[in-house]
């Protein structure tokens, strides 16, 4: 019987790096990684046979068409984060990638939403298409048009929550960049308390889960969706558990109300976009059922505050 073919598109970025090295290290399917600049790549590609790097584009994605029609499982991360191409990227390349691929052929396609176009109860917020940023609002307009496709009941979509990741051999998360500098002001931080909760979720963490769908491909004939992330923090466990893990104390916290922040906003005439807004009056950005490794029996690599803080290499007191 021959290997599964599995693509892999963003591979050079902070999620596809963690999904190829455990795809490549893990397992002996024949994997095919797209990437704009192979350079990028710091995965060892070399490590065993069957494993084909693809220099490429989305925005040239049709060049692939032979290819792609004999692929297993597509594992779609690629995504622009921002600037003019990011419609045409997010939505109607990837749109277009989606026919490519065989309905009959194809067991799964994981395609990479983002939990922000999720409502607290795992619709989609109209909001995140209505006033989201390019990003945003693109992710969510792509959502709205993968049941109209042949491959429909074939897609998992996975909505990764805040994304933690990154080492000496993988490009950083957003995130996982200013943690450390967070850390700066916790003698400020840790006397403040606000209203506001969310979920994490480390791209190891990720990998592992992917690594486990692709395994275990959907019976059901309708859409899977899962949000990825660890159990939810609120702001403020978040703060005493930054707090206990550099040893200050916490001797009293004032709380900072929304109207504050409002109030701070006009004196100081903060240019705030409406999506910005949005968020800081919605606060509360946690879904149900979300997913991690520990949902189907497998290790979590990074599932607490302290977890996060150790392996963003922040000392500990």
């Amino acid at each position: 019987m021959s290997q599964k073919r599995i693509l892999v598109t963003g591979a050079s970025g902070c999620i596809g790096h963690y999904i190829s090295e455990a795809l490549i290290q893990e397992t002996d399917y024949e994997l095919y990684l797209l990437v704009r600049n192979p350079s990028k790549l710091q995965v060892n590609t070399q490590a065993r046979p069957g494993i084909t790097v693809l220099q490429g584009d989305m925005q040239e994605i049709g060049k692939f068409a032979d290819l792609l029609s004999t692929i297993d499982v597509a594992v779609l991360t690629a995504t622009a984060w921002g600037g003019d191409q990011t419609f045409n990227i997010n939505v109607n390349k990837t749109l277009e990638l989606l026919k490519l691929l065989d309905p009959e052929k194809c067991e799964q396609v994981i395609y990479f939403s983002t939990a922000s176009v999720l409502s607290r109860h795992n619709q989609p917020l109209k909001e995140a298409g209505e006033i989201g940023t390019d990003y945003v609002s693109s992710k969510y307009h792509c959502l709205q048009e993968l049941p109209k496709l042949a491959i429909a009941p074939k897609i998992t979509t996975v909505f990764p929550t805040l994304v933690l990741g990154g080492d000496a051999n993988k490009p950083y998360s957003h995130l996982t960049a200013g943690i450390p500098e967070v850390t700066k002001y916790v003698n400020l931080i840790r006397f403040l308390q606000t209203d506001g909760s969310f979920h994490f979720i480390h791209g190891k963490d990720i990998a592992t889960t992917v690594k486990y769908l692709i395994e275990n491909p959907s019976t059901g004939n309708e859409l899977r969706k899962l949000v990825l992330g660890q159990e939810k923090l609120t702001v403020n466990q978040a703060v005493e558990q930054l707090c206990a893990y550099l040893g200050k104390k916490i001797y009293f916290r004032i709380p900072l109300s929304l109207s504050l922040a409002n109030v701070i906003i006009a004196v100081f005439r903060i240019q705030m976009a409406a999506w910005d807004r949005f968020c800081m009056n919605y606060r509360h950005f946690t879904y149900e059922n979300a997913i991690n490794p520990d949902s189907f029996g497998l290790p979590n690599y990074c599932a607490t505050m302290s977890d996060v803080l150790k392996i963003s290499g922040v000392k500990r007191h």
